[in-house]
C-alpha cells in the first residue's frame, strides 16, 4: 500500500478549512461563553495568538485525519465509512476525552463542553469526508 503524501497533504489542508470554517459557525451558537468561563477564572480572553494556533492545529488536525483514511481505507469496501470512522476514532481521542477532563476538573461547564464535543463530532466527519473524496489513492503501475 502506498500512500500519496501529496494527496494527503492536499486533501488535509481543504479539511483542516473545514474544521476552521465550522469552528467560526459555532460562534453564534455559545457568543461569548467561553470568555466568560476565562474570566470567572481570572484568565484572559482568547488572543488572536491563541486564534491563530487553533487555526495552524485544524490543519495539522485535517491532514492527520486524511493521512490516517489514507492508510485505512484500502483494506475496506465503502470509502464513506472509511471516512466516518476515522472521524468518530479521531474526534473520541481529542474532542470527547479532552473536553470530559475540562468538565470532570470542573473548568468548563458541561453545556458548554457538550455543545462543542457535539459540533465538534460534525465538523470532524465533514471535514472526514470531504477530505477522503478528495484523496487520490497513487497509481499502480
Amino acid at each position: 500500500m502506498n500512500i500519496n503524501l501529496k494527496s494527503v497533504f492536499i486533501s488535509g489542508f481543504v479539511a483542516g478549512l473545514i474544521i476552521i470554517v465550522s469552528g467560526l459557525g459555532m460562534i453564534p451558537l455559545v457568543g461569548n461563553q467561553m470568555n466568560e468561563v476565562l474570566e470567572s477564572r481570572s484568565l484572559p480572553s482568547l488572543s488572536n495568538g491563541a486564534m491563530g494556533y487553533f487555526g495552524i492545529m485544524s490543519i495539522v488536525l485535517g491532514i492527520f485525519i486524511v493521512w490516517i483514511y489514507a492508510f485505512v481505507q484500502s483494506n475496506f469496501k465503502s470509502k464513506l465509512k472509511v471516512a466516518v470512522t476515522v472521524s468518530v476514532i479521531i474526534w473520541f481521542l481529542t474532542y470527547f476525552w479532552s473536553n470530559a477532563a475540562l468538565v470532570a476538573y470542573g473548568f468548563m461547564p458541561f453545556r458548554l463542553a457538550a455543545i462543542g464535543t457535539a459540533y465538534g463530532l460534525l465538523e470532524l466527519i465533514l471535514a472526514s469526508i470531504v477530505g477522503s473524496k478528495l484523496y487520490k489513492e497513487v497509481k499502480q503501475k
